[in-house]
């Protein structure tokens, strides 16, 4: 497993982040957000819309599943597995045909993980127990992950 871990110290920083990261996204990229409530996940995918100028269309997928959004031909899919029963749903809703047809970022995914092709990037955001607006987000990739480069210019970038 390969890791990085990021600080951000407040939303500000976590729209950043997104925004960053974003940039070395490209279609059939699958994001995995994974953290407790309030944790800063729809914040961080506010930051990846908005480098694509987006960011003032975003709103919460819980009650819908997923959002879809496209710009310059670029399609991105914003699925909140939360209220989901099961994998079986998310096949309900043809949710893996997404996989190639633009960026997927995928809040509470891991209860999807039967679901998910080998190769994502999965982001842990955990918050800091010391500071209320800190948060650590974690990414994770396998070690022969297509994502490697990803991640690695991601760091590169933000140092």
């Amino acid at each position: 497993m390969y890791k990085i871990e990021i600080i951000s110290n407040d939303t500000e920083q976590t729209l950043k982040l997104g925004c960053a990261f974003a940039s070395l996204l490209n279609k059939g990229d699958i994001i995995v957000l994974t953290g407790e409530l309030g944790s800063g996940k729809t914040k961080f995918v506010e930051g990846v819309l908005k480098n694509f100028g987006l960011e003032d269309e975003i709103s919460s997928p819980t009650f819908t599943i997923i959002n879809e959004y496209t710009k310059n031909d670029i399609n991105i899919y914003h699925f909140d597995a939360y209220r989901l029963e099961d994998s079986d749903e998310f096949y309900a809703i043809g949710g893996e045909e997404y996989f190639e047809k633009g960026i997927c970022l995928i809040e509470w995914g891991e209860l999807i993980s039967d679901v998910l092709p080998k190769d994502y990037i999965h982001i842990n955001i955990n918050k800091d127990e010391t500071n209320e607006n800190k948060r650590i987000f974690c990414f994770e990739i396998n070690d022969d992950s297509k994502y490697i480069d990803v991640l690695n210019k991601l760091k590169e970038d933000l140092n």
